[in-house]
């Protein structure tokens, strides 16, 4: 038979399983408030910008306190195109994937592409973290650009995060660790 003479043959067949399922609950398209904003944040850190880079990059279980899972086994970013921003529950996998990397450059650039903590949304976030030698110390930028489906409150919020993130996390976490206690 060609697929000519099976398609005509399928429409009906598949009509009447959809029926014989059951009834089928329709509901009207919701229109979407799509809308977008942008976010930047700055801290000067000592080292190098690779020291700084190899830092927020790797494991980043020491300072990044937000996650699913209340002790994940695992939580990293792979400073590769292609990398997994994740976080792994439990020893079987479970988890979840919250960003992709889509550019790494050892301690000029790291780009991901992710809802973070919004997943399940229509919404795009790109994060750029950005790393400048400042005399014998590095400045650290972070910038969020996000558009799709966004709620009343969520630009605050992601600011806030973020914040929290870079200067109350990340900065006092990263200048211990380069002191060694």
């Amino acid at each position: 038979m060609t697929i000519g003479r099976i398609l005509p043959l399928a429409l009906p067949i598949a009509a009447a399983l959809l029926c014989s399922a059951g009834e089928v609950a329709a509901q009207e398209p919701q229109t979407l408030a799509i809308s977008g904003f942008a976010i930047e944040h700055s801290i000067t850190v000592p080292g190098t910008p690779a020291e700084a880079y190899d830092a927020i990059t790797g494991d980043i279980s020491g300072w990044w306190d937000h996650h699913y899972a209340e002790n994940p086994v695992r939580l990293y970013i792979e400073p590769t195109v292609g990398g997994c921003f994740c976080e792994i529950f439990d020893a079987e996998g479970n988890g979840a994937r919250h960003a992709t990397v889509t550019y790494a450059e050892r301690g000029k650039a790291l780009r991901f592409e992710g809802p973070l903590g919004l997943g399940g949304n229509a919404l795009t976030m790109v994060h750029t973290y950005e790393f400048t030698p400042v005399a014998d110390s590095t400045r650290v930028t972070v910038k969020v650009r996000a558009f799709g489906e966004i709620q009343d409150g969520w630009p605050a919020a992601v600011n806030g995060v973020w914040r929290h993130f870079l200067v109350e996390r990340f900065k006092p976490w990263y200048e211990r660790r380069r002191a060694g206690s």
